[in-house]
């Protein structure tokens, strides 16, 4: 689907080519166009739920059915709703993806993922693991290990922390929007009420002003950090047009929803009225202009 992230994107379009591997790009949540775009060659349906950065929330059911309907296989990377909060396998996804850099480690030290499914399709995942390397080393396996102690406590603290973070940001005078499938303003809410537990630690949100606004409220930040990752114990914020899509001009951002004014924040453990008070007197710096 064409909101799904950036390097994920690049990968299937481009990468995959090399090996004479095909890819069909649809419109997130267009579900007659996906129908339409299964051909007889297609092998699997991929996507992400909830998506990166605008957490859009995949309808499992519907994929189920589409890929029952053309017997082709689906893959879902959740590595924003961790296990905690979505299990796509219970919904008939074929296999599931996690980044187990983010919410499964929780402590932004490790580099690992992990790939779910049925025993038969795993071995095949397997075997080409084996002869292509990628191999995590001992003391990362130890890391993930240690991180997975205390993963659910963490995932509950961060669930609960960014929906009052979104609600707060909501009702902000210097905010335009927030993405957070939690709140009722979000297209997909119901969908996530339905499959999901929890809404995840990540909460999207446009900011008023300029580009030059956005750098303000980055600036005077103080509690959250500026850094690119997500699902670890210190709450992170990132600014997808100047970090993940610096590449780009202007207008091709734009005409992939990644407007100037476009901020992602990653919860950590911190006591969510702290993490609000940080993000209000920089929300308020952010309006402010310079003399």
């Amino acid at each position: 689907t064409d909101d799904a992230y950036k390097k994920t994107l690049e990968f299937c379009s481009s990468y995959l080519e090399r090996f004479g591997v095909s890819c069909t790009i649809v419109p997130f949540g267009d579900y007659e166009a996906l129908d339409r775009a299964v051909r007889p060659n297609t092998r699997f349906i991929f996507s992400e739920s909830p998506t990166n950065p605008y957490l859009n929330i995949f309808d499992l059911d519907r994929l189920h059915g589409i890929a029952k309907k053309h017997k082709v296989l689906t893959l879902i990377d959740s590595t924003f709703s961790t296990p905690v909060n979505q299990r796509p396998l219970d919904f008939g996804v074929d296999l599931v993806l996690h980044s187990c850099t983010k919410y499964l480690g929780g402590h932004n030290d490790i580099l690992a993922g992990a790939v779910l499914g049925r025993k038969e399709l795993i071995d095949e995942v397997r075997a080409l693991h084996k002869a292509t390397g990628g191999v995590i080393d001992p003391h990362c396996c130890y890391l993930l290990l240690r991180g997975l102690k205390t993963f659910p406590l963490r995932v509950a603290v961060q669930n609960e922390t960014a929906t009052k973070v979104a609600r707060f940001l909501e009702g902000h005078a210097q905010v335009k929007r927030v993405y957070y499938p939690g709140l009722e303003s979000h297209p997909h809410h119901e969908i996530a009420k339905a499959q999901m537990k929890g809404f995840g630690g990540v909460v999207t949100f446009d900011i008023k002003g300029t580009l030059s606004s956005a750098k303000r409220f980055l600036d005077n930040l103080k509690l959250c950090f500026i850094a690119p990752s997500l699902g670890g114990v210190e709450t992170l914020i990132t600014h997808p047009a100047l970090v993940s899509y610096y590449d780009c001009t202007r207008k091709e951002r734009y005409a992939l929803g990644i407007t100037d004014t476009l901020i992602r924040l990653a919860v950590g453990v911190e006591e969510a009225n702290d993490i609000i008070a940080d993000l209000d007197q920089a929300l308020k710096k952010s309006a402010r202009r310079r003399a």
